[in-house]
């Protein structure tokens, strides 16, 4: 049983060439940062050897007007199997922006069943900074396989039990937003919808879950941030269902395995106005 959400680059060295491990480069870029190369550009660029695109976009419900929701069993079975993960594969996810979507993945894999998945902690900076070997090569021969999903339906919320938590103030709800937008005071990066937060959430920034390098803090220094939720019900949001991984993946580090995530977050949130939108500090 994987008692740590996170691998080290050192450890990974160790199992990449394992028959069973399958790495996943889930690199994402959010649309309105347009400063910021796409994710399969940088996985072009740049990538683990051996190491295949998870594209959350792709393995996504595209029958939603929301972005990346998670995906029916059915497709998500097909999109994994075609890349030669089954279910006994020790999948270890990263991404180039530190943990940006590399968590989503994770998260992914987890409420479709798979428990035997990791991410590596600090990206490919981390896997750079061990001397790792990274190429622009593409695996030509992939591994057939099949995987088969056990959908976990308590690790994922939608809006309607977002509404019945607030209602009945019966789970942690976190938000990974920053300060001012969960405020109200800074505007939100998708036009036209408002700032600020769910009734009665927390803002736990993911900025504060991590260490400079873009490292996850350590148990012992994730505890200050997040004791009061270890052992709680804990829902995640975040802007569009990406960086609230993160708050689950943290958690999962200090024991709290069953954090589950709002799937539409704020973007669906705040375009419905019947839903309350609080902005006090």
């Amino acid at each position: 049983m994987i008692q740590d959400p996170l691998i080290s680059a050192q450890a990974l060295k160790a199992l990449i060439n394992e028959p069973d491990t399958r790495v996943l480069d889930a690199t994402w870029a959010p649309p309105f940062l347009k400063d910021r190369p796409n994710g399969k550009t940088c996985f072009a660029e740049g990538h683990i050897r051996g190491a295949q695109y998870f594209d959350i976009d792709d393995v996504a419900d595209l029958d939603t007007a929301l972005s990346h929701m998670l995906p029916s069993p059915d497709l998500f079975e097909a999109k994994l199997s075609a890349l030669g993960i089954g279910n006994d594969s020790h999948v270890v996810v990263y991404d180039s922006n530190g943990f940006f979507a590399s968590a989503r993945a994770w998260w992914m894999l987890r409420a479709m069943g798979h428990s035997k998945v990791q991410v590596l902690d600090g990206g490919l900076d981390a896997w750079r900074g061990e001397g790792g070997d990274v190429t622009a090569e593409i695996v030509s021969q992939i591994p057939i396989a099949t995987f088969e999903a056990a959908f976990n339906p308590d690790l994922v919320r939608d809006m309607s039990a977002m509404q019945a938590h607030i209602a009945e103030n019966d789970s942690k709800i976190l938000d990974a937003r920053d300060q001012g937008r969960f405020n109200g005071t800074s505007p939100e990066p998708r036009a036209g919808l408002p700032s600020g937060h769910m009734p009665g959430s927390y803002c736990v920034p993911t900025s504060v879950l991590l260490t400079p390098d873009k490292m996850m803090k350590t148990t012992a220094d994730l505890l200050p941030v997040l004791e009061d939720f270890q052992n709680a019900p804990v829902v995640a949001s975040c802007g569009s269902g990406v960086s609230a991984a993160v708050i689950a993946l943290a958690l999962a580090r200090i024991g709290n395995w069953q954090a589950a995530v709002y799937d539409g977050s704020w973007s669906e949130w705040a375009a419905h106005p019947d839903n309350p939108i609080a902005t006090a500090p």
